[in-house]
């Protein structure tokens, strides 16, 4: 299985040392551009975040569907994670397509307030 993360998924894992469950549970996830510079700039007191992105079965993936995350971040107040996650996963995204992604792994309730639905709307 294959999943699709946010930022805060994978930091507050990483900082309770519980990371390692997302891999033996999903075997790889998919991180996009904008959640490798979230966690990248992670605060030096965050060590263990930034140390994700070493990780070998976390793969970060370009944004595509550059529309759909325009609209995200600016109609609808998402940040640049958030938006490039939920746009991975949109239908008739060449990358969400090609990588078979499964699930989208995201904790802000803004974030999943968007359905599958909505989001075919914008694209």
């Amino acid at each position: 299985m294959i999943i699709i993360s946010d930022t805060s998924p994978l930091s507050n894992l990483a900082i309770v040392a519980y990371l390692s469950l997302l891999q033996q549970i999903y075997n790889k996830v998919i991180i996009p551009q904008g959640v490798a510079e979230e966690l990248r700039n992670a605060s030096d007191e965050e060590n263990l975040i930034a140390g994700v992105l070493s990780l070998d079965w976390i793969e970060v993936i370009p944004a595509k569907n550059l529309e759909l995350i325009s609209i995200l971040r600016n109609n609808h107040n998402l940040d640049r994670g958030e938006a490039e996650a939920i746009a991975s996963l949109a239908i008739g995204n060449a990358l969400a397509l090609e990588l078979n992604a499964d699930e989208l792994l995201i904790d802000e309730r803004l974030g999943r307030s968007y359905s599958i639905f909505q989001i075919l709307l914008y694209n």
